[in-house]
């Protein structure tokens, strides 16, 4: 995947519906976020007409209305985002951003086992064919 544009707090919020349903008019997004945002049908418009520009959206002109869907997944949306926070802030050490998390916050015991599990999978995906993990044990 090509570099993604970045999307705003804003635009993510507009997004959010999409990801739940779509394809949506831009009344039924204002609707959707008028019990959270409180924003403006402009704003909702502004945000969409945005997103279209940077490839985050696409629509459907029928009739008069126009139908949008996202052409990023949230998934793909996500990574994105992940990767230019790590860069920014970890110039790129993901062991760094992942060590800094641990050690600020509180994690419970199946978090912690979830943790383990996810880094154990790791070690065995990185290791060779035939390979030990561990040193042998001396005798």
């Amino acid at each position: 995947m090509q570099e993604m544009t970045k999307i705003s707090d804003a635009e993510w919020r507009v997004c959010q519906v999409l990801w739940k349903e779509s394809p949506l008019t831009a009344n039924e997004i204002v609707y959707r976020l008028s019990g959270s945002t409180g924003w403006n049908p402009s704003t909702v418009k502004t945000l969409l007409t945005r997103l279209v520009k940077k490839n985050a959206l696409g629509y459907r002109s029928l009739g008069r209305e126009y139908h949008y869907f996202p052409k990023i997944s949230e998934e793909e949306c996500i990574g994105s985002h992940i990767r230019s926070f790590i860069d920014r802030v970890f110039h790129g050490a993901v062991g760094a951003m992942a060590a800094a998390f641990i050690k600020n916050h509180h994690l419970t015991n199946a978090e912690i086992a979830e943790l383990k599990a996810i880094l154990e999978q790791k070690d065995t995906e990185t290791q060779p064919a035939g390979a030990q993990t561990d040193p042998p044990a001396k005798t």
